[in-house]
């Protein structure tokens, strides 16, 4: 993002609500980057719903990038698999062709996510596995994401490890595990560095996991990209930070913004959506929750330095598609706006914050959350 004092003025030029034009217009002025996964512009199925919920959706990605671009979207992540042959191989031609998508609707690839959770073989983890063999595969195919990343244009690549984990007390030997896990993504993040990628871990608390995924917070998140770095030197791994995953054990996202800050940790890529607090990963439109606590996140992306990407990670299972991300991007925009002007008010801001009163914090803005 690029705010200073010259742009920040021009927010005089951004009254009332804005409407995804007028949205566009704010992102140029202040570079603020914003993509969505290929995936939200499909049809999704669950276990009630075996054909999905929109009739006669096309879910090819050819089909997905038209409507992330019908969006007003930048940017779109993608899954490694989509690059992949029946055979597990990287298929080059795969990528030539979506290149030229991309291409032909104006579209930036931002982000390469990882499958290693969608097959039965990694039912008990993939980085984490205790069968050497297959944490020999995961790599592997982690190696191949760098790769393909690489070749698509991506500049980082994200690792959510939604097999690894445990489901019952006793189930595994947790340091056993994250040893395994540290390891492998030592030895990926050495080739990423070596490749000019930046390699990301995603955390999340549970789901489809029962009881825990190895990295469930942004704090042990933290941790295992610091150790990492401290194996590799640098700090190219750092971690992808999806809003909805911290809501489900109620943390405070902005928080987690500054905690990374001051302990070193790059955040490499956002997924913006909503979810309930304590709940499951709804990946809800974005901005439909606390619009406090979502502003707060704004500005703390904007109060950090954050100049990475911001992608909906969306199921909106009973919307149209794109009528879905052009909403998420349009509340989006307005929530950051309301950051932006708050970020003008910072010195008065932390005038407040330095009283410990809360009532002199949320004096300075209260009008901006509600009238701005």
């Amino acid at each position: 993002m690029k705010i200073d004092e010259k742009a920040l003025k021009k927010l005089d030029n951004f009254k009332g609500y804005l409407n995804n034009d007028r949205v566009t217009e704010l992102f140029e002025v202040f570079d603020i980057k914003f993509a969505a996964g290929h995936w939200c512009a499909g049809d999704f199925v669950d276990r009630f719903a075996t054909e999905g919920y929109n009739e006669g959706l096309a879910s090819d990605i050819q089909d997905q990038i038209a409507r992330v671009a019908a969006a007003q979207i930048q940017g779109i992540e993608f899954h490694n698999n989509l690059f992949l042959t029946e055979s597990g191989k990287i298929d080059y031609n795969k990528i030539s062709e979506i290149k030229n998508t991309l291409e032909a609707h104006n579209l930036v690839a931002t982000n390469m996510n990882t499958n290693l959770w969608g097959m039965p073989k990694w039912k008990l983890g993939a980085a984490s596995n205790m069968d050497k063999k297959l944490r020999e595969e995961a790599k592997q195919i982690l190696l191949d994401a760098i790769e393909i990343a690489k070749e698509v244009g991506c500049s980082t690549v994200a690792y959510w490890p939604g097999s690894d984990g445990w489901d019952y007390n006793f189930q595994v030997n947790y340091g056993t595990i994250l040893n395994h896990f540290i390891e492998v993504c030592a030895d990926v993040n050495k080739e990423a560095q070596k490749k000019g990628i930046q390699f990301a871990i995603e955390p999340k608390l549970h789901e489809p996991r029962e009881g825990n995924i190895i990295i469930g917070t942004t704090e042990k998140a933290a941790l295992v990209c610091k150790e990492v770095n401290s194996l590799c030197g640098g700090k190219n791994m750092g971690v992808a930070l999806d809003y909805g995953h911290i809501q489900m054990y109620a943390g405070e996202p902005a928080d987690n913004l500054y905690t990374m800050a001051v302990f070193g940790v790059p955040i490499l890529n956002f997924h913006v959506n909503n979810a309930k607090l304590h709940s499951n990963d709804e990946d809800r439109i974005t901005g439909t929750g606390d619009i406090w606590r979502f502003i707060d996140f704004c500005y703390a992306a904007i109060d950090t330095g954050y100049q990475g990407w911001f992608g909906e990670d969306q199921f909106e299972y009973r919307t149209d598609p794109t009528e879905a991300m052009a909403l998420s991007r349009e509340l989006f925009g307005n929530c950051m706006k309301k950051a932006l002007l708050i970020y003008a008010k910072k010195q008065e801001l932390l005038e407040a914050q330095a009283s410990g009163d809360a009532i002199k914090t949320i004096n300075v803005v209260k009008q901006i959350i509600y009238n701005e």
